[in-house]
């Protein structure tokens, strides 16, 4: 079930440059899953499309969501001016989540796509293995993968912190094998943890980003190429906002 409706303000912190943590008290968080997303309207009428947002935390006790974002244009930079106290239009939990499989999971994020893979952590059962890739020491949510994963794992692009390049080089210099793997993050970064998969017969699931419009599966804006065709269009097609964002990653052309 999916809302529409004003959501309050609880809280915004900067958790590094260009990056905002948005904590909204919203009926949302009733019906949201690891790996879904809410779409944020502007209070500038002038701007008809909503920002789409993956959640990073859901509290169904409180009734909060917790998103964390990147600012990249005036939609974003709108958001993060926003205070306590304030209201802001959300429609969510839109999309498909995480199933949550596995007895041994890996998750692994890559910069804006970190965030999705905390409440997935948090409810995954058994050994947890986090594996999160930035460009240098300006990080964020450490803190908080280090209390519900067995074991973090960082790679920075500079070699900064951790290993020096991407996630999928920590993987291998880890060795790390799994049930299952969970990943979201730039394509060229999904591409490369589904062929680790693959190599090591992983189940594999990842979270596509793309634009997104309507969010809700009637523009066809955010479609991706499919290894099979899709009952909506009759085509390789899928929907990212709509059939996703997640995936088997063997269901998609990375």
């Amino acid at each position: 079930m999916k809302v529409k409706e004003k959501a309050q303000v609880l809280e915004q912190m900067k958790l590094a440059e260009g990056v905002y943590s948005l904590k909204l008290k919203t009926t949302a968080a009733e019906y949201a899953i690891p790996g879904q997303f809410i779409s944020i309207y502007s209070n500038n009428g002038s701007k008809l499309l909503p920002r789409p947002i993956s959640i990073c935390e859901i509290d169904k006790n409180a009734g909060t969501l917790r998103v964390v974002y990147r600012v990249v244009g005036e939609g974003t930079a709108e958001f993060s001016q926003l205070t306590a106290g304030d209201e802001v239009e959300v429609m969510g939990p839109l999309g498909n989540g995480f199933p949550l499989e596995g007895e041994k999971t890996v998750v692994v994020g890559g910069g804006i796509g970190v965030p999705p893979m905390l409440e997935l952590a948090k409810q995954l059962s058994g050994n947890v293995t986090a594996v999160m890739g930035y460009r240098n020491d300006d990080m964020f949510l450490t803190e908080e993968f280090t209390d519900v994963a067995a074991e973090l794992i960082i790679a920075t692009d500079d070699g900064s912190v951790g290993v020096h390049g991407t996630v999928v080089d920590a993987m291998k210099e880890n060795d790390l094998d799994a049930d299952v793997i969970y990943a979201c993050g730039p394509k060229p970064m999904l591409r490369g943890v589904a062929e680790y998969a693959a190599e090591r017969g992983i189940k594999c699931y990842v979270s596509m980003e793309e634009r997104m419009a309507c969010g809700v599966g009637a523009c066809l804006g955010c479609v991706c190429q499919s290894t099979e065709k899709d009952d909506h269009s009759h085509v390789n097609n899928k929907r990212v906002c709509k059939d996703g964002p997640v995936f088997l990653s063997t269901e998609v052309v990375l």
